[in-house]
């Protein structure tokens, strides 16, 4: 991967040589036809006004370049997962080439694609970006999760479809305080987030992405989710030792992949977990990892209410 990248490096300065001397030869990595600039985590970039091959670096972006019509040519993949969303249906994946995971994009692989659009995030893949943008218009959100939204419309923007994704944007924020208010008092039922990680369980707070879609709503949190003492409110760590901090009115559980599911299957056979007031009660919930933790997008939020209003609406 590094001499692609001395390649392209190696390239892109002889473009801007011949264009210096009056060539026309095209600078690798750059826009042609009508452009818009973009600006983004990591300055503004010219890109194509309608891509047509767009590689995708991160989860949240196949969710919204696919809840807006577009199919990405490559899709990197995301570690434990091994996969792209299910939730679309395999018929919309069919034809994504993979194209390494999240934190180590295969250049090789995404230069063979061609692409005229690459969607990516400086949290996961900063140090990629030049190599990246040797290949075609690269454009980085800032974070993951917790900017979800944000990054939905700057993604959106890029693409070409930055209306459309408002809409979808403002319907999944009506539904979601709709349902809240039409199950009443809201607040007043805490809702536990709970995921098995390889090695550990999370509990997830206010401002990672389920976090965020249960506060759309309006349904309130146990205590010890809400991490009000700690400066990230994303996620915080329990040991099989401490599950009942886990408890809640209602329980909804994720796995990250098969050594994770396997820990849960393990930990949840237990008599501290069993002893949950949630679960003697029939309310915890095992929910898909795709659509709660890596979705991280429109249609995996709304993915979020359909589990909310399959349980809590009965």
């Amino acid at each position: 991967m590094r001499r692609l990248a001395a390649a392209l490096t190696a390239a892109l300065a002889l473009g801007v040589g011949l264009t210096a001397c009056g060539k026309s030869d095209p600078v690798p990595g750059a826009a042609t036809g009508e452009t818009r600039e973009i600006t983004h985590a990591m300055g503004t970039t010219k890109v194509p006004a309608e891509p047509k091959r767009v590689v995708v670096l991160d989860t949240d972006k196949i969710d919204t370049a696919l809840s807006l019509g577009i199919t990405p040519v490559g899709a990197a993949t995301a570690g434990e997962a091994k996969s792209w969303p299910t939730y679309f249906g395999a018929e919309k994946l069919a034809g994504i080439k993979e194209v390494g995971v999240l934190t180590e994009p295969d250049l090789e692989a995404i230069n063979a694609l061609k692409p005229d659009l690459i969607l990516g995030s400086k949290f996961r893949q900063e140090k990629f970006y030049d190599e990246l943008s040797a290949i075609a218009p690269t454009v980085f959100t800032e974070k993951v999760g917790i900017t979800w939204k944000e990054n939905f419309l700057l993604d959106g923007k890029a693409l070409g479809k930055e209306q459309p994704a408002r809409d979808l944007l403002a319907a999944y924020e009506k539904r979601a305080k709709d349902f809240g208010a039409k199950l009443g008092d809201a607040a007043s039922r805490e809702i536990s987030i709970v995921r098995f990680m390889p090695g550990n369980i999370r509990v997830y707070g206010p401002e990672s992405f389920s976090g965020i879609v249960i506060g759309d709503t309006g349904l309130g949190r146990p205590a010890r989710q809400r991490l009000d003492a700690k400066e990230d409110k994303r996620f915080d760590q329990v040991s099989p030792e401490r599950v009942k901090e886990v408890d809640g009115d209602v329980i909804f559980v994720t796995a990250y992949g098969e050594k994770a599911a396997a820990e849960q299957a393990k930990v949840t056979a237990g008599s501290l977990w069993q002893g949950l007031s949630a679960v003697q009660a029939g309310k915890a919930h095992v929910v898909s990892d795709e659509t709660w933790m890596t979705g991280i997008g429109v249609t995996a939020a709304n993915k979020i209410l359909d589990d909310l209003d399959k349980y809590l609406s009965a």
